[in-house]
């Protein structure tokens, strides 16, 4: 499709893109979350005295690494393990980043520090899958590309 399209609501209503869209940026949620979470909960559990700001960082950048790995592992069941690593990098880096970084945004704003508590994690886990959804709607519906 044309990028004028965008703007037509008639771009944004492909269920089985939606679908498509929705299970890839779930498997990419597992991913960075588990990297992210495990971070945050190393540093609550430790008591280690790192500012927020590293911490969440750090989480960051391990949640990247953690979603990269689970979809290269994906992607290895259908094609070589180099060419599935190739793809996990390049195929949706944009929207691993904003989902990361508003789901530590989200720590941060509701428990004011790099905090797990049994409430914000669904909270964390929403606005993490919602933050990239339309994008990764859009590579799938406008240029066929997506993560799986």
């Amino acid at each position: 499709m044309a990028a004028s399209t965008l703007t037509q609501p008639r771009f944004w209503q492909s269920l089985p893109d939606w679908r498509r869209a929705s299970t890839n940026t779930a498997w990419c949620l597992l991913g960075c979350s588990i990297g992210d979470f495990g971070t945050i909960a190393f540093f609550q559990v430790t008591g280690i005295p790192w500012p927020t700001l590293a911490i969440m960082t750090l989480a960051i950048i391990n949640g990247l690494a953690t979603s990269i790995a689970l979809e290269t592992w994906i992607m290895s069941r259908q094609m070589e393990l180099a060419v599935a690593f190739k793809t996990a990098i390049g195929m949706s880096f944009i929207s691993m980043i904003a989902m990361e970084a508003v789901m530590n945004a989200v720590d941060v704003w509701l428990t004011g520090g790099a905090k797990l508590t049994w409430w914000v994690i669904p909270i964390m886990l929403v606005a993490g899958f919602l933050a990239p959804l339309p994008y990764n709607y859009w590579r799938l519906a406008a240029h066929g590309k997506s993560c799986h």
